[in-house]
């Protein structure tokens, strides 16, 4: 393995379930967006953010995939068994072994997001210092989503909509679960992570709080075009996405945003 300087960035793609919503046996990621899979369109992005060492997360229909990015500069970490994200990063560590630089961590499923949002993120990230920069934005309806809880005394919590309070829950500032990380401390909090949650499963959302108890900083970057983090998980949802970005001129600029 290559060494790697220790401002170095790399990304990781969380790309390995397999989107029952959507009523495909097609890994949710090879759908197609204006002719291309969605998973193309994030690899866009963190190249547009000058990220040039990408990790993809894979799964469902892991050879499918693979071989739909035959060729690519990728490397290819493996989750047979889907067990939350956190766990998706656990299964990188050995990919990640040494590494002291900044663990960009995006979704695959955000078609919409561009390089210039990423790369905001990670500015904001190196110049405050931070342990860890959530990405966040400001939504019409954050229904379903976890908020952004700022304090007075400057600490950030990501509240689940589930564990909100009716304040909580009015706020709507919410987390687009793309965050920068810096990597040894991630690592650390890894390690803390536990399954005692409904699911049973490793939450990459609990590792800012374990960051931030730990004596670490947390910073947020608000994206100012709440569209560019739309997940997909429905066909709906696709054809929806779909419809933003043709009228958006292909990453021409950001939509006005409605309020």
């Amino acid at each position: 393995m290559s060494s790697t300087p220790r401002d170095e960035t790399v990304g990781i793609v969380l790309a390995a379930g397999q989107g029952t919503r959507m009523k495909s046996d097609l890994a949710k990621v090879l759908h197609p967006m204006a002719g291309e899979p969605l998973l193309a369109h994030v690899l866009r992005a963190l190249r547009d953010a000058g990220v040039t060492r990408v990790l993809v997360v894979i799964g469902h229909q892991r050879e499918r995939v693979q071989q739909a990015f035959a060729g690519a500069p990728l490397e290819w970490v493996i989750q047979a068994e889907q067990r939350g994200t956190g766990h998706a990063i656990q299964m990188a560590q050995d990919a990640l072994a040494g590494f002291a630089g900044t663990l960009l961590v995006v979704v695959g499923d955000t078609p919409l997001l561009r390089g210039a949002t990423l790369s905001a993120l990670l500015e904001r990230h190196h110049r405050s210092g931070a342990a860890v920069t959530v990405l966040s934005t400001r939504v019409p309806d954050p229904s379903g989503y976890g908020r952004i809880v700022r304090e007075p005394d400057g600490r950030v919590r990501i509240v689940e909509e589930r564990d909100a309070t009716p304040e909580q829950k009015a706020i709507d500032e919410i987390n687009s679960a793309i965050y920068a990380f810096r990597y040894p401390v991630l690592e650390a909090a890894l390690g803390r992570l536990t399954r005692h949650n409904a699911q049973g499963e490793y939450y990459l959302t609990d590792t800012p709080a374990l960051i931030q108890e730990a004596g670490h900083k947390v910073e947020v970057e608000c994206a100012e075009d709440w569209h560019e983090l739309l997940g997909i998980n429905t066909p709906a949802q696709l054809a929806e996405v779909e419809a933003i970005y043709a009228r958006r001129g292909d990453r021409l600029g950001p939509e006005p945003r409605r309020r």
